[in-house]
């Protein structure tokens, strides 16, 4: 662990012997002129430690590999249309260039050419932030200082992307200014928004009104001008200038999409899934930096229709990559219809980041439990990336469901995978200038400072597999603040909290933080049993019998042969077939049922909704 993965804001002598020392870079970014600040701030990606478990292992394996990288590779796209040499292998799949007419071509399509870079640089950037590795800092800025060589107007010339594909480049240069000192990256920045330009389109317009416009054919109206507000805000915030500001308002979706959001219009039926789900991270920047409320009630509502109306029982969304007509039972029949039932790395990634937003805006735990279910039950099942750029791409829902690989090379969900996994430590805890919040139970380290005293807590768990999660004080002399644990909605009324082994007085309220307010001194020791009850959950209202077993946060799916007949108290009946493993089983009359956790299956085919006899 390096010294930099310890650093702190001074917040004033005052303020640093009553409350909690803001990492440094928590609020680095925010710039001095914010209207709203959050009343969560994240910690820095170097002050939360992933321990052994699926997480630290997942990260481990995306660093190791985005780390190998060839460079050449990656800036080839860039440096041929700049006329530069370009050595290096061609990657195929959409990042290399292709003719337009092969875009059907499984092999090397030219989809969406230099499309991941950003996303490459970003996840990089975060992982040397979160390890301090010196290989990884040195290859950011590396490719920062090459990829500024190569850039140019020609690269968006016959683009499909331009909006997307810069907006992934910004937060790339973003994140290597901010989490890797890289030099220049906001002159690069500069350099990369003029070549754009021109290519991109007056303001945040929808899908529809792309196709108004003259195009070469489909493919060039889906581009995503509509999430670029977030990176501009962001870039803003982090010093790159106030014309940053000024084309985060002008791409602001507000006629078409955050109006009527903020009206209580559910507007999400029709609209690709993923890119609107990320695009309310701008109406959530617009609220922190505009102070606006409306594009604030935009972001929760549209979240809370995902929620309520195009979610299936893993927290995942947008079957065929689209939402559905609430009431039109579109969402069940796609378990028959399609293998695509969720963009799982890029959806993830979108489902982490708006949830941290409104989590830290609103302190409503609930949204910590949403991001808890699309963690164990999404983005932990991911395959690890193929050498050769294919990777995960779909949960697959339908009755018949595996887990494949996308027949596209270096697709979407290639760039945001490396961001998601990156992004695992700063989505786990939070604190308020006072106390820390436990927003993710995982085997973890988080480290503070409280005036002059370093603080850490340490979970160890094996939850949701286990119910039990111990979390241990390590503090340099007794110090006073408040400790928040998630108690997720879905808690039973058994949830049990206990400090140095003595039950706390007070029964946690589910879908609430409990907060545990004394002097802690080191060796404190808290301990948590959740009680977690088994639910059936139905597809949707028009499909009433097709249901999902979950246990506590946790989806299960049916693995081997499914027996004909199934009662719903005998799958509520469901259990593991030991402490804390990862197999189930239901007895039923007409034979065993085996289930199993998403993260859990490998090459077996499954099943999440089964039809249930009342």
């Amino acid at each position: 662990m390096t010294q930099s993965r310890r650093t702190f804001l001074k917040a004033g002598a005052a303020a640093a012997a009553a409350s909690l020392a803001v990492p440094r870079n928590a609020f680095a970014a925010m710039g001095t002129d914010i209207t709203i600040a959050p009343t969560l701030t994240q910690f820095g990606y170097g002050d939360v430690e992933l321990l052994d478990g699926p997480l630290r292992q997942q990260f481990q394996t995306n660093h190791a590999f985005y780390l190998a990288l060839n460079e050449d590779s990656l800036l080839k796209p860039f440096r041929q249309r700049a006329g530069l040499p370009a050595p290096g292998e061609e990657m195929g799949g959409w990042y290399s260039w292709a003719p337009l007419g092969d875009l059907d071509k499984p092999g090397d399509n030219g989809f969406a050419p230099g499309h991941s870079f950003g996303q490459y640089l970003s996840g990089l950037a975060r992982d040397y932030a979160a390890t301090g590795s010196k290989p990884t800092q040195e290859k950011v800025h590396r490719l920062v200082g090459n990829f500024a060589a190569a850039i140019s107007s020609h690269f968006w010339d016959g683009n499909r992307f331009p909006a997307y594909t810069y907006d992934k480049i910004s937060i790339g240069l973003l994140d290597a200014h901010q989490f890797a000192a890289a030099p220049d990256a906001l002159k690069v920045l500069d350099k990369a928004l003029d070549s754009v330009s021109a290519h991109l389109p007056p303001g945040g317009i929808s899908r529809a009104e792309q196709y108004a416009r003259p195009h070469t054919d489909d493919s060039f109206c889906w581009d995503e001008p509509y999430t670029l507000p977030e990176n501009f805000f962001i870039a803003w915030k982090r010093g790159a200038g106030s014309r940053y500001r000024d084309l985060a308002v002008r791409f602001l979706a507000d006629d078409w999409y955050f109006d009527p959001l903020a009206a209580g219009k559910n507007i999400l039926p029709g609209k690709h899934a993923y890119s609107h789900v990320n695009a309310m991270s701008s109406a959530m920047q617009a609220y922190l930096v505009l102070g606006s409320e409306k594009h604030l009630r935009a972001a929760q509502n549209g979240f809370n229709f995902l929620r309520t109306t195009q979610s299936f029982a893993t927290g995942g969304w947008g079957p065929d990559e689209d939402f559905r007509e609430p009431g039109s039972g579109e969402v069940g029949e796609s378990l028959t219809k399609t293998h695509s039932s969720f963009e799982t790395p890029c959806g993830s990634y979108a489902h982490f980041k708006i949830t941290r937003y409104l989590l830290r805006a609103t302190r409503d735990s609930r949204y910590g439990d949403s991001m808890e279910r699309v963690l164990f039950n999404c983005i932990l099942g991911a395959k690890p990336i193929r050498k050769d750029g294919h990777g995960f791409y779909y949960s697959d829902y339908n009755n018949d469901g595996s887990k494949f690989y996308h027949p596209y090379k270096w697709h979407c969900c290639t760039g945001t995978f490396a961001q998601i996994t990156a992004d695992y430590g700063i989505s786990a805890y939070f604190n308020d200038g006072q106390g820390i919040y436990v927003n993710l139970y995982v085997p973890s380290r988080v480290t503070w400072a409280q005036g002059r005293e370093r603080i850490s807590l340490t979970q160890q768990t094996n939850y949701p597999h286990d119910p039990s999660i111990e979390i241990a004080v390590d503090t340099d002399k007794p110090s006073a603040f408040p400790v928040y644990l998630r108690i997720p909605a879905w808690a039973g009324p058994k949830t049990v909290i206990a400090i140095n082994g003595k039950r706390t007085e007070a029964s946690p309220a589910p879908g609430q933080f409990a907060r545990l307010d004394r002097t802690w001194k080191n060796g404190d020791r808290i301990e948590i049993e959740f009680d977690m009850p088994a639910v059936l959950e139905p597809v949707d209202p028009q499909h009433p019998d097709l249901q999902a077993l979950v246990h506590g946060p946790l989806a299960l799916f049916s693995v081997g042969a499914i027996p004909p007949k199934i009662g719903k108290q005998e799958l509520l009946a469901a259990s593991q077939v030991s402490a804390g493993s990862s197999d189930w089983q239901a007895n039923t009359a007409a034979g065993n049922l085996t289930l199993r956790p998403f993260a859990s299956i490998q090459d077996e085919h499954y099943r999440l909704y089964l039809k249930v006899e009342a």
